[in-house]
Formats: structure tokens, C-alpha cells, sequence
């Protein structure tokens, strides 16, 4: 489990959707620093003198490399910065695909690779932040991105136990913000997601499943995917 008080806590795409009520809530946990990133840091709001917008592109080396020598303090590091693109898997110049991997998948792992050691010295977590499309093959291209994440995740959680560091990894359906504006589906509550992984974050938690249908799908991954149900 990673006490959230007096942490500083790197937040990647802080500038809407989730990473907002990321910040809101850190806050209101006791946080000492909330690094909020994003590729254009003017557009973090900044109502609280703990808030320290940082200009972060998750795609480019050099981007993090700078993050990580200015965010030197950081105990706590969520991955929630992503991509969606609805492409099909045979796509056949696999661009889209490309583009997604680069944000959902080699960018937070680039980012826990540079801050490794830091979040290592001060007993931390890693957050990172996937989708129940991990397990549903029903999200084209966006989905093999989150099904990645998923594997990676574990994989992080054994390499990196036995250096203190806890690995968080959040799945959850549609969530109410921008990136699922072209659905009508029911969808979960931004600011309830976040109070659900911070409190995993607390617990000790290696997953949070954010919702119903992550808890249904997960519980059914052992059945042949032509028996699952979303109900």
C-alpha cells in the first residue's frame, strides 16, 4: 500500500477528462505536489500552489527525460494519458495502431522507466490506467493498445516488487468524459473512477475495477470468448 499524504504525484494528461479530478482529489488527499503534465502545460488550470503544470509529451524521449529531472521528487506516478482511435486491427498501413501504441503503451512505460528509481527510494506506486477492452475484443485497434497495457502492467508488478514499488492497473468501461463523447452507452462517473483508484492506491491494490461490466468480464476471463457475457 502507498500512503498518498506528502507525496509528490506525476499526473499525465492532466488537462482534462480523468486527470483533472486526479489533481482535484490528490489535493484533497494531502499531497505535497501534484505534477499536472500535459503537451501544452499553459492549459492546466492552477487554483492551489501544490499544482505544478509541466509540459510532458508521453511519445517523445526528450520530453521525458526533461520531466524526469524536474519532477526529481516524484513517489507517485499515474499513467493516465491515452489515445483512442477506432481503427480496425488490419488496417493495412497499421498507422493508427502505431499512433495508440506510442501513447498507450511506450510512452507509460518510458515514464515508469525514468522514474523508477525515485518512486523506488520513497516506497511509491505506479498507476496505470487500461480499459476493460483489455479483455474485449471489441475495441479495434484502441483495444490491442489496452490489452498490451494489461500484460505490461503485470509484467511491471514482478519486476518491480522487489524494489518496494506498487503497480496499480485501473480498468473501467466508458467513462463520462471527451474521449467517449461519440457514445450514448452508460457511463461512469470521471470523479467516482479516480476515488476508486486512489483508494486502491491506499489499499494496496494490484487492480481496480472501476465498474460493473470491468467486474463482469474480468470474472469471466477463464470462459471461451464466445461464453462470456457483458451482463
Amino acid at each position: 500500500m502507498t500512503a498518498l499524504q506528502n507525496q509528490s504525484v506525476l499526473v499525465t494528461g492532466a488537462n482534462r477528462g480523468m486527470g483533472r479530478h486526479y489533481v482535484t482529489q490528490l489535493l484533497d488527499r494531502g499531497v505535497a505536489k501534484v505534477y499536472a503534465a500535459a503537451r501544452d502545460a499553459s492549459r492546466i488550470e492552477v487554483t492551489d500552489p501544490r499544482v505544478v503544470p509541466l509540459t510532458l509529451d508521453v511519445t517523445d524521449s526528450e520530453s521525458i527525460a526533461a520531466a524526469a529531472e524536474t519532477a526529481s521528487d516524484v513517489g507517485v506516478l499515474i499513467n493516465n494519458a491515452g489515445l483512442f482511435r477506432g481503427a480496425s486491427v488490419l488496417d493495412a498501413g497499421a498507422k493508427q495502431l502505431r499512433e495508440q501504441l506510442e501513447t498507450n503503451l511506450f510512452g507509460p512505460l518510458a515514464l515508469s522507466s525514468a522514474f523508477a528509481d525515485r518512486i523506488a527510494e520513497r516506497g511509491g506506486a505506479i498507476v496505470n490506467v487500461a480499459s476493460v477492452l483489455s479483455w474485449l475484443p471489441v475495441g479495434g485497434s484502441y483495444g490491442v493498445t489496452k490489452a498490451a497495457m494489461w500484460s505490461a502492467t503485470d509484467s511491471m508488478r514482478l519486476e518491480l516488487a522487489p524494489r518496494g514499488i506498487q503497480v496499480v492497473g485501473v480498468y473501467v468501461g466508458f467513462v463520462d468524459t471527451d474521449m467517449a463523447s461519440f457514445t450514448d452507452s452508460a457511463k461512469s462517473d470521471p470523479a467516482d473512477v479516480v476515488r476508486q483508484v486512489l483508494d486502491g492506491v491506499e489499499a494496496g491494490a494490484d487492480e481496480v475495477l472501476a465498474d460493473e461490466l470491468s467486474r463482469n468480464v474480468r470474472a469471466q476471463l477463464s470462459l471461451p470468448i464466445g461464453e462470456r457475457t457483458l451482463g
